[in-house]
This record gives C-alpha cells, sequence and structure tokens, in this order.
C-alpha cells in the first residue's frame, strides 16, 4: 500500500520536474495542483478500506484519512493563492457561470468552494444531520478538478499526466462505488 502510494507521488513529481518551466510562481501554481490533487484523490480511495488501513497503520483509520485531507486541502487552497499573487487577481476565487465552457474551464473555483463546505459539514457534523452527504462532495471536487486541469491545466498537456489522474479518477469513483456497496451490505 504504501509502495502505491509512493509511486503515484514520485511519477506525478518525475512529470512534474520535466514538465514545462514556468518561473518561480507557475513553479508553485502547479505543484500546489499536482499535487492537492493526487493527495486529495488518495484520501478519497481510501475510505472503503477503513478497517484494511487502519490495521496496515497501527494508528484509527481517521487519524490516516485525515493526514491526507488536511494535506491535500492546504495544497489545493495554496493553488489559487499562488495563482492570485502571481496574476494580481483575486477573480481566481470566483466561480464562473457566464457560459458553459467557461464553467468548465474555471470549475477548480467552484470546486474549492465545495471542497470547504465538505470540510464545515465535518467539523459541525454533530449539528447538521446529513453531513455525510455534504462530505461526499469531495468526489464532485475532485471531478471538477480534473476537468478544469484537462482544460487549462500546464501539465495535463502531458499525456503522462492525463494518463495517470486518468487512473486517479477512475479508482476514486469505483472507491464511491465500493464504499456506496460496502455500506449497503450492512
Amino acid at each position: 500500500m504504501l509502495a502505491g502510494i509512493a509511486v503515484i507521488y514520485i511519477v506525478v513529481g518525475i512529470i512534474f520536474l520535466t514538465g514545462p518551466g514556468t518561473g518561480v510562481y507557475g513553479f508553485f501554481v502547479r505543484f500546489f495542483a499536482l499535487f492537492g490533487f493526487t493527495t486529495l484523490s488518495i484520501a478519497a480511495m481510501m475510505t472503503p478500506f477503513s478497517k484494511e488501513i487502519s490495521s496496515y497503520f497501527g494508528k484509527p483509520f481517521i487519524k490516516i484519512h485525515h493526514i491526507f485531507a488536511y494535506t491535500g486541502l492546504a495544497l489545493i487552497t495554496l493553488h489559487p493563492v499562488t495563482n492570485a499573487i502571481q496574476t494580481g487577481d483575486i477573480s481566481v476565487f470566483l466561480p464562473v457561470f457566464s457560459s458553459w465552457s467557461g464553467f468548465w474551464i474555471y470549475a477548480g473555483r467552484l470546486a474549492l468552494i465545495f471542497l470547504y463546505i465538505g470540510l464545515l459539514a465535518v467539523l459541525i457534523r454533530r449539528k447538521i444531520r446529513p453531513w455525510r452527504i455534504l462530505h461526499t462532495m469531495v468526489y464532485l471536487v475532485l471531478f471538477m478538478a480534473f476537468v478544469h486541469g484537462l482544460l487549462i491545466g500546464t501539465d495535463l498537456y502531458n499525456t503522462g499526466m492525463i494518463v495517470i489522474f486518468s487512473i486517479l479518477m477512475a479508482l476514486v469513483f469505483s472507491s464511491f462505488i465500493l464504499k456506496r456497496i460496502k455500506l449497503a451490505g450492512r
């Protein structure tokens, strides 16, 4: 399991480092996007395997899951922050609804808002009943971020990165389905 996770990070890192030179800010914009997406994907893929992960790491599943989730959240948040600093434009935080193509090109903006709604749901889960539904928005967030990256991501013009991120998306959605199957079997 650890080897698989390490391989994902190593391959993403190699492709990232051999990617286009985009200056200091561009380097960090790309880094935060790629590793934030990767880390959030791994956090999402873990959910159907809570018992196995807890047993493997010798720690409660939620601790391991939260390490990946909070790290991914921090990295993916730094992506538009760094972009805003680079461009001097805070509109990078505002969703675009003016056109269908604009919506998807900038879907990462709305995805970030949804991600924070999912986080808020966990933080106040004792106060709101359907917190799991809101927390499940991470799957939509990852899909929106994936499309956003495909449309304007500097590194997702690389075939290797497209393949890796497509596999990550397939695994994320497979884990979503597997989790639902396991819940239905209880």
